[in-house]
């Protein structure tokens, strides 16, 4: 594989022989488009045949933190079907809402990630 570094806009793209490109860093769908397309006009002046087909974002991250602290087994026990909260394996709870198809991943420390 290589990896290529844009700077506007800030993403990395990760390309490999079978044609496949892998864009990250970008913080909207709409940044993350046009640096694709920006990518493959970069490749296309280095010579490759290029065609820009089959774009779709494929995973989304997100981190904020809360300014308070978050009590895991309480919150577990009153979010009971969709949290699940195991101390001896991982320190945080895991929070899905399938609706949305996004994992939370909620620390005692107020800090939550956001996947999906």
């Amino acid at each position: 594989k290589v990896l290529m570094k844009l700077r506007k806009p800030r993403i990395t793209a990760t390309i490999w022989s079978s044609g496949k490109v892998i864009c990250t860093g970008a913080t909207s769908e709409e940044e993350a488009k046009f640096g694709a397309r920006r990518l493959a006009r970069s490749l296309q002046k280095l010579g490759f045949q290029v065609i820009f087909t089959d774009f779709k974002v494929v995973n989304v991250l997100a981190v904020c933190n809360m300014p308070f602290e978050i009590r895991l087994p309480e919150f577990t026990k009153n979010n009971r079907p969709h949290a699940s909260y195991e101390p001896e394996l991982h320190p945080a709870v895991c929070y899905r809402i399938k609706t949305l198809r996004a994992t939370l991943q909620i620390f005692s420390t107020g800090s939550i990630t956001v996947t999906g």
